[in-house]
């Protein structure tokens, strides 16, 4: 019998959110995503600014953020499809999905707490929240395709991107408002505000990941076993290298997970440094960088809700091929901007295709698990979308260092996106839909590609 959860009547937009499960399963965008956004406005300035400021530290600043986050997305692509296989081979998503939130939360707590002096701790610290974060998504994403029906997936799949965004954006706007008018509050010098900032940060990513732990069951595994954790983990070994070698014969999946490792870390570079362009290319001032990041993230929720209905209507890999063709036009058109009008312009339709494409990407690859490895095969998602990620950002540093334009460094992140379009181009239709969900239904070679 499926386990999944049956539609009794023509689903609308909304629908998923009805359900407690899929709401409770949102939230945690919520949650986690206010850590995102300020990561990219609060901490960044906090780290360069306050812990290692440029006139005694030099370039240190800069060095310690590119490289802890490298770190942390290095450990996160490593050990995320072990702590998936253990989470599916012992039944327990759930509460590694409380371990992983809620320590990335106190992280985060802590950054605002520990006294910028002590800069080891505070590394340490940076670069544990991030991978807590990196790793609770590969489990997060794992319960999608057990609390909805594939009619619904594409809505949940958006309703949860697009929560976030929202819920990033609340964030920041509150982080905007104690940087601005702290002083009202008592709050003097701009690194305390930075660290109320901070804490904040975390508060919001703990509270809000409770729904999602309190709800979220795992579902009845007749192969869970209990062992102990050394056990586990050398039989989850067995597991990623089984789930490897299913790979070769589950054709299209393989595609679009080596797609999606090149695509997803052109757009997470395009997030990572469109700052750098509008600085340096267009001098933006730094208050109306944080408001055009401000108006992607409130942008980003109806994108992405669009966009999933887009993939109701059209299927996910046509209006996953037009969203990256989309993303193909805003790195041409970044060639010719030459206007704070155009940047602005441009960032409205980075936010429209932003949630869509993550959101589509998910629903796509919880369509094409197999029933009962959710977690493992996510955390194989989680590791497509990390294990080239410092493949964009050198690219660009690259073309910086030997151009000195980041326009033409925008631009050349344009292969990661043709590759990515091309091997998604691949797919054929037919198999997207008739994805295999266990070994026996899996496509060959053959079959998958035309």
């Amino acid at each position: 019998m499926n386990s999944r959860r049956k539609s009794r009547h023509r689903p609308s937009w909304c629908d998923p959110l009805r359900d407690k499960a899929v709401l409770s399963w949102a939230m945690y965008d919520w949650a986690n995503s206010a850590y995102t956004t300020l990561l990219i406005t609060v901490l960044v300035a906090y780290i360069q600014r306050v812990v290692f400021p440029v006139e005694q530290w030099g370039y240190t600043g800069a060095v310690v953020w590119a490289w802890g986050i490298s770190l942390s997305m290095f450990l996160g692509a490593v050990l995320s499809p072990l702590v998936g296989a253990i989470a599916d081979a012992r039944a327990s998503k759930r509460r590694w999905l409380a371990a992983t939130a809620l320590s990335g939360a106190v992280a985060s707590i802590l950054l605002g707490i520990v006294p910028p002096q002590m800069y080891v701790v505070i590394v340490i610290l940076f670069v544990m929240a991030n991978l807590m974060l990196e790793l609770s998504l590969g489990i997060y994403n794992g319960f999608l395709p057990e609390i909805v029906d594939e009619k619904q997936i594409n809505s949940a799949s958006s309703w949860g991107y697009g929560l976030g965004y929202l819920g990033g954006g609340i964030a920041l706007l509150i982080a905007m408002m104690i940087l601005q008018f702290g002083h009202l509050l008592g709050i003097e010098t701009m690194s305390a505000r930075l660290r109320c900032s901070l804490v904040l940060m975390g508060i919001w990513w703990g509270i809000f990941s409770l729904p999602a732990i309190v709800v979220l069951r795992d579902q009845p595994n007749k192969h869970a076993e209990q062992r102990s954790i050394r056990d586990a983990i050398r039989h989850s070994f067995g597991d990623v290298l089984q789930t490897l070698r299913s790979l070769r014969v589950n054709v299209p999946l393989a595609l679009f997970l080596v797609g999606f490792l090149f695509y997803n870390d052109g757009v997470q570079t395009i997030i990572s440094q469109a700052s750098t362009f509008a600085l340096q290319e267009l001098s933006f001032p730094e208050a109306e960088l944080m408001a055009v990041i401000l108006m992607i993230q409130f942008l980003a929720l109806p994108g992405a809700l669009v966009i999933g209905k887009c993939a109701d209507w059209f299927g996910q890999k046509r209006t996953l091929l037009a969203t990256l063709a989309v993303w193909i036009g805003v790195l041409v058109a970044a060639l010719f901007i030459a206007s704070k009008i155009g940047f602005w312009g441009m960032a409205v339709v980075v936010a429209f295709v932003l949630g869509g494409t993550q959101s589509v990407s998910r629903s796509l690859m919880a369509t094409m698990t197999p029933m009962g490895e959710s977690a493992k095969y996510f955390g194989f998602f989680n590791l497509s979308g990390k294990a080239t990620s410092f493949l964009g950002t050198f690219l660009f540093g690259l073309i910086v260092a030997t151009s000195g334009s980041s326009r033409l460094a925008i631009f050349g992140l344009l292969p990661l996106f043709v590759i990515g379009m091309g091997l998604l181009w691949m797919m054929k239709d037919g198999h997207v839909d008739e994805a295999p969900r266990s070994p026996r239904n899996a496509k060959s070679l053959k079959d998958a590609v035309p």
